[in-house]
């Protein structure tokens, strides 16, 4: 099996921007207008990242693996390695996305790529995803999502040193990443991967200390934090990069420095001890 074969394989999803799981996200994130009984109206822009809220992978039950992903060997290619994580991801807003709009996401597998680690093998799958509207020819949305499949851990393994995470910040929201929060954003996009879930899973099989936090929702939280400091802002380009999980034994923080010229905004995921978890920029336009 050659896993270079996988490269440049499409697929293409059609959904619908409904306006109930935009709903259900705002009540999540504690947004004060979930409060209320209605449900967004057509044509409300969608916030960046919330597009993750469609597309929703329906693998049927019987096709799911022992980690609760779908069985691997369909669009992505089928990595022999146990554990997969979300690395990061890069992305270009070209046009807002609406409530209501009818979305068509073409996804494309650029590259694979075998590195050796710390941990041992290491392959690494780049997706491109291109989101167009309404049937129009231009795309919305760019999105380059790296993924990371890695062995399973050794008692010996000899994790990565950490990175302080910066001092000083204008910007900062602590976040209590409870059971409850973890579950309500599993459910809202579908994810079954137990290690986010599944305590005994996810301590016994895969040898970490508590649930991982989703690296999707904490890059959400970064960019949601932007939203509410600058509310209006017109984000044009987003890239984050995850550098050490966050669990779910403790609190965590994220936060925000604008550059003194107003066109990007640096932002951080943080853990309790202070450790650099997750590294953004937003770029405005």
């Amino acid at each position: 099996m050659n896993l270079q074969d996988w490269t440049g394989r499409t697929e293409t999803v059609d959904d619908i921007a409904t306006a109930t799981p935009y709903a259900a996200l705002s009540a999540t994130l504690d947004w004060p207008a979930a409060s209320g009984p209605q449900r967004p109206a057509t044509g409300t822009p969608l916030p960046y990242l919330w597009h993750w809220l469609y597309f929703l992978p329906m693998a049927p039950q019987s096709e799911i693996g022992a980690d609760g992903h779908p069985k691997r060997g369909g669009f992505l290619p089928p990595v022999p390695l146990p554990r997969r994580m979300w690395a990061g991801s890069d992305f270009e807003f070209h046009a807002p996305l609406l409530v209501g709009d009818v979305l068509s996401r073409t996804s494309t597998i650029v590259e694979v790529k075998e590195k050796s680690g710390r941990t041992g093998s290491l392959i690494f799958v780049r997706v491109r995803h291109e989101i167009r509207r309404n049937g129009a020819q231009g795309v919305a949305l760019t999105e380059h999502h790296n993924i990371v499949y890695r062995a399973a851990p050794l008692p010996d393994d000899v994790a990565p040193p950490p990175q302080p995470a910066p001092a000083q910040w204008a910007w900062e929201r602590r976040i209590v990443p409870d059971d409850v929060l973890l579950f309500r954003y599993s459910a809202l996009t579908f994810n079954g991967h137990r290690i986010h879930y599944d305590r005994k899973y996810v301590t016994e099989v895969e040898g970490y200390p508590g649930l991982v936090v989703h690296g999707p929702l904490i890059a959400t939280l970064l960019i949601d934090l932007l939203r509410r400091q600058q509310p209006g802002a017109q984000v044009i380009r987003f890239e984050f990069k995850a550098l050490r999980p966050t669990f779910d034994i403790n609190p965590f923080s994220v936060h925000g420095q604008p550059s003194a010229d107003g066109k990007t905004v640096h932002l951080w995921g943080r853990d309790h001890e202070g450790w650099l978890t997750m590294d953004a920029t937003a770029t405005l336009a």
